[in-house]
């Protein structure tokens, strides 16, 4: 390929993205691709993974984003999804960019309206996933500790060392 159909910036899924970087590194930089799922696509498209994502053709990253627009890839397994098991449809599914914010938001809010254990820790503001919160995790602005009367010393005490030098 020559200097001229290189190109720096490519534009991937509605997403600008450095041409500078290998084709893996490269998709992993669009939400909902990860850098193992990057090396599947590329595999299973017959795209060499050591090629710069500015030396893919635009047939190329036309085939990338056609696998991925109709949300489910064939012959993969199921833990390469990132929606497995859809609520509505039951199928292995993978989303990417805006349609991956969508969905989740749409989990959550849905699983607010049940009053399930997590909709409520979501609504909450606390964390979901069975952490610790009573030393982490805490927002809002700091309260410092406040001391005893015995912890501080009291005027009268220092005028009374004073006088005794």
């Amino acid at each position: 390929m020559s200097e001229s159909q290189f190109r720096y910036i490519v534009r991937l899924f509605g997403q600008d993205v450095d041409g500078t970087m290998k084709a893996p590194y490269g998709l992993a930089m669009v939400k909902g691709i990860g850098y193992n799922t990057a090396r599947v696509i590329l595999m299973k498209l017959n795209i060499d993974k050591d090629k710069r994502l500015g030396e893919l053709t635009d047939h190329e990253l036309k085939k990338i984003e056609e696998m991925l627009a109709n949300k489910k890839i064939e012959s993969l397994p199921a833990w390469i999804f990132n929606r497995r098991k859809d609520i509505e449809s039951g199928q292995d599914l993978h989303y990417v960019t805006s349609d991956l914010v969508f969905v989740v938001r749409n989990d959550i809010e849905r699983e607010k309206k049940l009053k399930s254990w997590r909709g409520v820790r979501h609504s909450l503001g606390l964390k979901v996933r069975g952490q610790r919160t009573r030393t982490t995790g805490r927002t809002g602005t700091t309260i410092g500790v406040k001391r005893s009367k015995a912890a501080q010393p009291s005027g009268g005490q220092q005028s009374q060392q004073q006088q005794k030098k």
